[in-house]
Order: structure tokens, then sequence, then C-alpha cells
């Protein structure tokens, strides 16, 4: 019975690189695992929104063009009720060129918040077009806040 000895030589930066290469390996195979696992169904649900949430509680925001001019409409909602309607950002030059929008506003905010929506908000013939563009940016701001 002979045994021949092997002598294996290895060199210690073909080993590291080995190692590296294997933890990299195990690691991208854990990933994918996680990522494409099927999802188990959790204890914990998210409360379904009833019926009565009308939106998604924030501040919404829209911009209004008037002349060179903007200024933005801000809407602040719960989830059931509009809590207040308010400009921002109206410039000196806006209301000394546009006298009627202020009031106009006013009256359309409170029927609105009066209300909690803008079904039968009327507004006076003078200030017709300065409501339906007051409304309609209103209304923007509203349409992005609806609960879906």
């Amino acid at each position: 019975m002979s045994s021949k000895t092997k002598i294996v030589v290895l060199h210690l930066k073909e080993v590291i690189y080995t190692g590296i290469f294997a933890v990299l390996t195990i690691l991208f195979l854990v990933i994918l695992f996680i990522m494409f696992a099927p999802k188990k169904e959790s204890g914990e649900v998210a409360a379904p929104q009833t019926e009565s949430e009308r939106f998604v509680p924030g501040v919404y925001t829209t911009t209004l063009e008037i002349g060179d001019n903007s200024l933005d409409i801000e809407v602040t909602v719960d989830s059931n009720r509009i809590d207040s309607v308010r400009m921002v950002n109206l410039s000196e030059a806006v209301t000394t060129m546009y006298p009627l929008i202020e009031p106009s506003f006013d009256h359309l905010v409170n029927q609105i918040l009066e209300c909690q929506s803008l079904e039968g908000v009327t507004y006076p013939d003078e200030s017709h077009y300065t409501c339906l563009v007051l409304l309609d940016a209103i209304r923007g701001c509203l349409e992005k806040a609806e609960a879906q």
C-alpha cells in the first residue's frame, strides 16, 4: 500500500476572491427570495375607508394665473369635511388690478364652509366670471383631495 501525499497550494488572494464571490452569491439569492416569495397575509389589515370618508386629509394647493401674476388657492381638508379655504401669495398688484377678487373669494368661502360642498354656491352677477375662476381653482384642489 502506497499512499502518495498530495500537496495543494492555495494562494491567499484566490481564497479571498472565492470567499467574497460565495458571500455575494448567497446575498443575491436571499434578496431574490425575499423579492419573489409569495406575500403572507399579515395580522394587521389596513382599516378600510368607510363610505363617509370623502377626502384624504391634508392641504391641497392649486395655482391660479391672473394676468402676469399668480396666486395659490389652498384647501385644508380632513377625512370628511372642508376645514378651510384661503388665498396664499396674493400680491398687492393682483388686489389692485382685480378689486373684486377678495370679496368674491370671501363670499364663496363662507358658502363652501357652511354647506361643505361646491353644489348650490351662488354669486353676484357683477362678479360672475371672477367667481367662476375661483370656483374652478377650488374644485381643482378638492379633486386632488378626493378619497379614491
